[in-house]
């Protein structure tokens, strides 16, 4: 069976930066096992399986799946993102919006005048983190500086005091049992932009336990981190950079329940894979 398959880099304007999704479209699904293989095989932090038919009208929301090397995922910011432009620009390029069904309810994408794409996902809520004496402890010491405070929520946030401590952040195997110790299997490091940038907040994330030691731009991590930083700073429209060696900008809109998370996508292959029927 012939199958086609983009990859995309996702909330970046140039190839090399941003977070690569691989994506396929498909016309019917396939067996979950096999969509796990392919997904280890691409090797990158998700690869994206949707469902299109032929006589699929705008207005029809496409179902839309999540893969780690290692799980399926119940949301997915980038490699949404990614589906989005590869509808847009190769297989609808008529259409301006696309809702898709997930394990995370409806997710809508439009395309905005400036070529950038605007995402419609849930804002996730998080409360202090009543630590085990020892885990901020135990974080300092894997990854380098001390948090000044732990968060819990869909992932755990470690919040810290500049925007050098995340840089300097330094991933170490030993993180994925500390994560587990507090009931999660992401880490969302976080801190304030640095005054003489544009930046409101930066972040990396590690989620080592779905096979991702860091993820080069998360957008599930800012549906968490942009209401946090929204109360914090007092303002519903940041601008974020998630500061891994690719590097990638979200822009970020807090409206309630929801968060709009905008950012480019650049195409880098487009291609076929070959697998068993």
């Amino acid at each position: 069976m012939k199958l086609p398959l983009y990859q995309i880099d996702a909330f970046a304007g140039d190839v090399f930066r941003g977070n690569p999704a691989a994506i396929v479209p498909l016309d019917r699904w396939l067996p979950t096992p096999l969509m796990q293989q392919i997904s280890a095989e691409n090797n990158l932090s998700e690869t994206a399986f949707f469902v299109l038919s032929d006589d699929h009208a705008e207005q029809d929301p496409i179902d839309l799946r999540w893969f780690t090397p290692k799980a399926e995922v119940d949301l997915c910011g980038h490699a949404t993102l990614a589906s989005g432009h590869i509808l847009f620009t190769t297989l609808r390029p008529a259409w301006r919006h696309v809702s898709f069904s997930t394990r995370s309810g409806i997710l809508g994408v439009d395309r905005l005048d400036d070529g950038r794409l605007a995402m419609d996902f849930p804002a996730l809520t998080s409360k202090p983190f009543e630590s085990p004496a020892d885990l901020i402890s135990g974080l300092a010491q894997v990854l380098g500086p001390l948090p000044v405070e732990l968060r819990s929520g869909t992932y755990l946030i470690a919040v810290y005091e500049s925007a050098d401590h995340i840089d300097s952040l330094r991933y170490n195997a030993d993180l994925e049992d500390l994560i587990a110790r507090a009931g999660a299997w992401g880490l969302c490091a976080t801190a304030p932009g640095a005054n003489d940038t544009r930046f409101d907040f930066v972040s990396r994330f590690f989620a080592p336990a779905k096979g991702v030691p860091e993820d080069p731009v998360t957008g599930s991590a800012h549906c968490l981190l942009a209401p946090y930083w929204a109360e914090r700073l007092g303002k519903n429209q940041l601008t974020a950079y998630q500061a891994s060696q690719r590097g990638g900008i979200v822009g970020c809109t807090v409206k309630r329940d929801r968060v709009t998370l905008e950012g480019a996508c650049t195409l880098y292959m487009a291609g076929t894979i070959m697998v068993a029927d």
